[in-house]
């Protein structure tokens, strides 16, 4: 109809009309259904659609048969849903999820924005906006997104050979399919399938805690010359690997299949070790460990694992909150890290102690950690800030990484300043173990928990 000339569109309709009328007075015509007007857009669509049914059809292959008559009826019922008088014209958002649910039932196939856009009635420019606030990403990377997770079911299920998965979700080369695959999740799509398939001598610095919280036990256990290793993790048995030593190098029977590293690894130069096996960088700010867990068991094959560790986490903070607001009843808490050179006060937002304390146990923060940190993860303070400092309850723990002497870091509470605190009079001060509570991780926070409810529940 969209190329019908205005008089020939005319033409046909009264024709069609008097045939309507005859026929409706003729006592042996069956009952007639209502005529409808079809209509398709965009009309460019609709011809390209039914064009490539058109040059399918000179097959003799039945299967390709078979697949014309599947796509003239996709193309069909689509003609219908755009045509269908009695369909409400719906929101866009409802729209939006009727496209999300389209690139899910056919990500497999070519997939162009501005097809998706005009089946929904939007333009470009509107749906990649609005496809974006509901999804949080653009349409594209949406529609890979989908490709790249239905492929790692595909990794972990089958054993098709990677350029047969990377056709089967709808990428065009085993080349791109890899590439995309690396961006996405981290590692290769032959990396991802052999850790699902058998277990991995991993090396994980400063993530031992998510990669042991999943059952994997690291090859190598980080360790610093000054802070010590995380004891608090229990790899008594695991050797200790310096990353303080800026030359340390893997011995013959600890060389790692696999290596994780997190956004710290250029201070400690780990990058280094790309040459000696496939490396994994995590992109998930610490405050995200849960995604940090995923990732980790993603990449581990261990996501089987993930949703109880989380579980059983959740539930140990939920019973020490309701624990602990009986006894705390809005009762306020800082924490502190203390060197010998400085006083670090943690924030309640961010940081590897705010949002346990503040936010997991409910724990109300002094308005002093409030004012000042606003929402940085840690600040520097001086002695006339620490005696202002008035919170009923102290946590802290000692930093012995600029130490020039034994137990130099401990000065502090030596000074009037800080045994004027109502926290130190009132014997309100726990220390804690430096590496679990200066450490991200499902195991150190829980580590954390038990502290605060031995102290103060």
């Amino acid at each position: 109809m969209a190329e019908l000339k205005e008089e020939t569109s005319n033409a046909l309709f009264r024709r069609n009309t008097e045939e309507q009328q005859g026929l409706s007075q003729s006592p042996d015509s069956p009952t007639l259904l209502p005529l409808m007007q079809l209509s398709y857009s965009p009309w460019s669509s609709c011809l390209e659609a039914l064009e490539q049914i058109l040059r399918q059809q000179v097959t003799g292959d039945w299967l390709e048969q078979w697949e014309v008559q599947l796509r003239f009826q996709e193309w069909f019922r689509a003609l219908l849903r755009q045509s269908a008088p009695e369909t409400e014209v719906p929101d866009d958002r409802a729209r939006l999820q009727s496209s999300i649910r389209y690139i899910g039932d056919h990500y497999d196939q070519t997939i162009t924005v501005d097809e998706l856009a005009a089946d929904i009635g939007l333009t470009r420019a509107s749906y990649t906006r609005q496809f974006k606030r509901i999804t949080g990403k653009l349409p594209l990377e949406y529609v890979n997104a989908v490709r790249l997770e239905r492929s790692k079911q595909l990794l972990q299920l089958t054993d098709d050979r990677i350029h047969e998965i990377a056709q089967n979700v709808g990428f065009s080369s085993e080349y791109y399919f890899g590439r995309r695959f690396k961006q996405y999740s981290g590692i290769s799509p032959g990396l991802y399938r052999r850790h699902h398939r058998q277990e991995v001598r991993v090396f994980a610095p400063y993530l031992e805690d998510f990669v042991l919280a999943l059952g994997v036990k690291p090859v190598l256990q980080c360790s610093h010359h000054s802070w010590g290793r995380q004891h608090y993790l229990g790899l008594d048995d695991v050797p200790e690997f310096d990353v303080s030593q800026m030359d340390a190098q893997f011995n013959l029977g600890n060389v790692p299949d696999f290596i994780m590293l997190d956004k710290g690894y250029d201070r400690w130069n780990l990058d280094r070790f790309e040459q000696v096996a496939p490396t994994f960088y995590v992109e998930h700010l610490g405050e995200d460990w849960r995604s940090i867990l995923r990732s980790t068991a993603d990449v581990l094959g261990k996501v089987n694992r993930v949703q109880d560790v989380i579980g059983a986490y959740e539930d140990k903070a939920m019973e020490a909150k309701s624990r602990l607001s009986r006894y705390m009843r809005g009762q306020t808490v800082a924490f502190l890290r203390i060197s010998a050179s400085d006083i670090t006060l943690y924030g309640d937002q961010q940081g590897y102690v705010g949002p346990v304390i503040y936010q997991d146990l409910g724990l109300t923060p002094h308005s002093r950690v409030q004012q000042w940190t606003r929402h940085e993860r840690r600040i520097f303070i001086g002695l006339d800030q620490l005696s202002q400092l008035h919170a009923d309850h102290l946590l802290i723990t000692f930093d012995t990484g600029n130490s020039t002497k034994p137990g130099v870091e401990r000065e502090l509470l030596d000074r009037d300043e800080w045994k004027c605190l109502p926290a130190v009079k009132n014997g309100n001060v726990y220390e804690v173990d430096f590496m679990s509570w200066m450490n991200y991780g499902v195991i150190s926070h829980g580590k954390k928990i038990e502290d605060i409810l031995r102290f103060m529940a």
